[in-house]
């Protein structure tokens, strides 16, 4: 069988062989799945793996026109960010690194340290972001910290999107200390202007780079068209399509070691009145603690109704793989991914609070609004296959009840899941074919219920 596009998702626990036609009418043909291989030291073995899956399927050889690849695998691009205030440049710069698929693994506000440093240092990240300052502003600190960095024994790739005014500058201290530096545009130009793009680029790009050293990665390279995404940044574009095709939408993404979050919304008038910091149109956020596999035991820590309710759970986490072996196991899991689901969102959404002071009471907002969200995504393994995946996002839409101060969508918006398990698939056929991205999309996600 020949298809034209072959592409790979390859997660933490799972890797998804999915080939599909394109062009008029676009489908998905057939996929397949095995275990990722990171363990076994080489990660073309599942997907070679997979393949086979398909092939025994169909009862023929699959071949195809071109192959496109995703992957999570590697943990993520960790990353360590330094800001001058943590509510706008540091938070600008922690939105753009999230949106680009990085783990933020410490960010700092205002002048860094030796300690610093020495902490950086043991968190060994793979990009260092340093921002600061609106444009024309305040430049003391990210030279100061430019200099703490570029004289230190850290040899990781350093990026710079802080104020512009004092960029050559930034890139003479670190090239005249033998560092690796690159220059975008501010993260925080302006206090009501959040620019993000060109950041999460630049991040994205060194993703790529980042994962081709993972295990068996660098096979790949020749074999696929195009570069190797960070899956979180091919699900973000299909979010994207997905809202100017559908209106402001949510997507929750459930996998074995973090649950991501993506929201594509500016959000309602009345809170936009209200809000005291800008947040970027096309949000993301990821939750390294919330997974359905590799932390599951964490998610049963933190949650005591699961306990109650799975007496049983020692013995359930001690045989618990990515995919259920029978009815209790599988009902375990949806608890789980309800705990990751619901507590995922509610770390994402901002919230109303008042202050008080000469004049009396005020209103004012934070964080990214949800409230005008008419569409409710699941995606992952769980939300896309599991027959819990309506209770499981309906308790997403009815959170707003318990959490009145959050900024919460509402209890009208109607709930889809991803049917085919294809929205990072689709992110990626977006570069090539945006249409048939589209099509694809649109005839994949169901009304769930």
């Amino acid at each position: 069988m020949k298809v034209d596009i072959l592409t790979v998702e390859i997660g933490s626990t799972t890797t998804v062989v999915s080939a599909f036609r394109i062009g008029d009418r676009p489908a998905l043909v057939v996929q397949g799945e095995h275990y990722t291989t990171v363990k076994e030291g080489d990660v073309t073995l599942g997907i070679d793996r997979a393949i086979r899956s398909i092939e025994n399927k169909i009862g023929e050889n699959l071949t195809w026109d071109k192959m496109m690849a995703s992957s999570s695998a590697a943990g993520g691009l960790k990353m360590t960010v330094h800001g001058l205030v943590y509510s706008m440049t540091v938070k600008a710069a922690k939105e753009a690194a999230l949106g680009a698929g990085a783990v933020i693994a410490m960010a700092t506000a205002g002048k860094i340290s030796d300690e610093t440093i020495e902490e950086v240092k043991k968190i060994s990240p793979k990009l260092i972001l340093i921002s600061g300052g609106v444009d024309n502003g305040e430049s003391e600190t990210a030279l100061y910290n430019s200099e703490l960095f570029a004289k230190s024994d850290i040899n990781v790739p350093f990026l710079y999107a802080g104020n512009s005014a004092v960029a050559s500058k930034v890139e003479k201290i670190f090239k005249e200390n033998g560092k690796d530096i690159t220059i975008t545009e501010n993260v925080y130009p302006r206090v009501d202007l959040l620019n993000v793009g060109p950041v999460r680029k630049i991040i994205q790009d060194l993703f790529s780079k980042h994962i081709i050293h993972g295990p068996g990665m660098s096979k790949l390279e020749g074999q696929v068209y195009g570069r190797i995404m960070p899956t979180p940044g091919a699900v973000m574009k299909a979010v994207e399509i997905l809202q100017k095709e559908m209106g402001d939408s949510l997507a929750i993404d459930i996998g074995g070691a973090t649950t991501d979050v993506d929201s594509v919304t500016e959000g309602s008038p009345d809170i936009q009145k209200i809000l005291v910091s800008p947040e970027p149109f096309a949000k993301r956020t990821v939750e390294g603690d919330l997974g359905v596999f590799i932390n599951a035991p964490n998610v049963v820590k933190n949650f005591e109704w699961i306990k109650e309710k799975f007496e049983d759970h020692e013995s359930l986490l001690k045989e618990i793989t990515p995919y259920p072996s029978n009815e209790r196991m599988e009902e375990f899991v949806s608890n789980l991914a309800l705990a990751c689901a619901t507590e995922s969102v509610l770390r994402h959404a901002g919230y109303r609070r008042y202050l008080y002071g000469p004049t009396g009471r005020i209103e004012i907002a934070e964080g990214k609004d949800l409230t005008a969200i008419v569409n409710i995504f699941g995606t992952g393994g769980v939300l896309s296959r599991s027959k819990w995946n309506f209770t499981i996002l309906n308790e997403v839409r009815n959170l707003r009840s318990r959490h009145p101060m959050n900024l919460l969508p509402p209890a009208e918006a109607k709930i889809y899941f991803d049917s085919n398990y294809i929205f990072a698939p689709c992110g990626l056929i977006s570069q090539i074919d945006p249409e048939s991205a589209k099509k694809l999309l649109l005839e994949d996600v169901k009304l769930a219920g």
